[in-house]
């Protein structure tokens, strides 16, 4: 059974989270899906995943194609996870169930810490994930390195 991390944006942008955690799970053989509810966050994330650094890209593809099933990274807006994916990255308060937490690896939810309403809307996604019995872990870079700052963890 997995767990999800959810990652408290201060100082980092959300791409950069998306490029250290995906890239650490292509290390490990797990594809990803990214899921957000806008379409515009997805569009700019593919276009800097493609880009940015010059030097290095993230393989992926935009959901909605033929390819979906073998693309190692997956950018949808939907809640299918249609390329086997072990790992799933959720932006923009993008929903997440206790049995995808289950069935997954690892669930990251990133939220930006300077936006009221996505800090409330990852503390009702941290109360009702936990309180379904999904483990969690809250990780903040307020100190100016990521750190985890609580675990929920089953008894």
């Amino acid at each position: 059974m997995g767990h999800a991390l959810f990652f408290h944006l201060t100082r980092s942008s959300a791409e950069d989270v998306v490029r250290l955690n995906v890239t650490r799970a292509l290390g490990l053989g797990w594809r990803v899906v990214i899921r957000s509810p806008d379409r515009p966050t997805l569009e700019r994330l593919d276009e800097r995943l493609w880009l940015h650094p010059e030097d290095s890209f993230l393989p992926h593809g935009m959901a909605g194609t033929p390819q979906d099933a073998d693309q190692p990274v997956l950018l949808t807006q939907g809640p299918a996870i249609p390329n086997g994916a072990r790992a799933l990255l959720a932006l923009d308060g993008a929903p997440v169930t206790v049995d995808e937490i289950a069935a997954l690896e690892r669930c990251w939810i990133v939220f930006d810490g300077g936006d009221p309403a996505a800090m409330e809307i990852a503390r009702s996604q941290w109360r009702d994930l936990t309180g379904a019995g999904a483990e969690a872990e809250y990780w903040s870079e307020a100190s100016g390195r990521w750190q985890m700052q609580t675990a929920k963890r089953k008894n």
